[in-house]
């Protein structure tokens, strides 16, 4: 998406937003709103989607509503990172690597693209073992509570009446 800027820019502003929710930035998103800190947000959801073997769109769990973003941020404060990864990857000789990429994909999907590196940050995390700066909550970090979204769906039901009129054009 960085790619359309013109020159110099580093940021957009579009009224019409086309992309995959899930991998969207949530400033693209809601505001229409893009930057090259748009592509990093997206390559976060990526790289946690590659340890977990899971997808971020339709991401469930027994134990919680969390999408995976906030199932990754869940684990990360609570200090369990590679619970995250995907048994089937057999990672036990790169362990502190996967939880450096888990690390780093947090890092990219944070709420504020402020808080978001840069491409040339981002590699430099990746290939060196310095110490990484604290991850801060993700953007679309959600707790989706289906009870409460489909009561919420009935009250509004029972309370509202819409009407419409449908009106069949004929040829003379």
């Amino acid at each position: 998406m960085a790619r359309i800027f013109g020159g110099n820019e580093t940021e957009a502003n579009t009224s019409r937003v086309v992309g995959t929710y899930g991998y969207m930035s949530p400033e693209y998103a809601i505001d229409g709103l893009f930057s090259v800190k748009s592509d990093i947000f997206s390559f976060g959801v990526l790289v946690l989607e590659i340890v977990s073997g899971k997808r971020n769109r339709g991401f469930s769990h027994r134990d919680h509503h969390h999408n995976l973003l906030g199932h990754a941020w869940m684990l990360y404060r609570e200090g369990r990172s590679l619970e995250l990864v995907d048994a089937s990857l057999g990672i036990s000789d790169y362990l502190s690597e996967v939880q450096r990429s888990i690390h780093v994909g947090l890092l990219c999907v944070q709420q504020c693209p402020e808080d978001r590196p840069s491409m040339s940050s981002l590699v430099l995390m990746l290939g060196n073992e310095g110490v990484l700066p604290q991850a801060k909550q993700p953007g679309f970090f959600t707790e989706r509570d289906l009870y409460a979204a489909e009561s919420s769906t009935r009250t509004t039901a029972a309370t509202s009446l819409n009407h419409v009129t449908i009106s069949m054009p004929e040829a003379r």
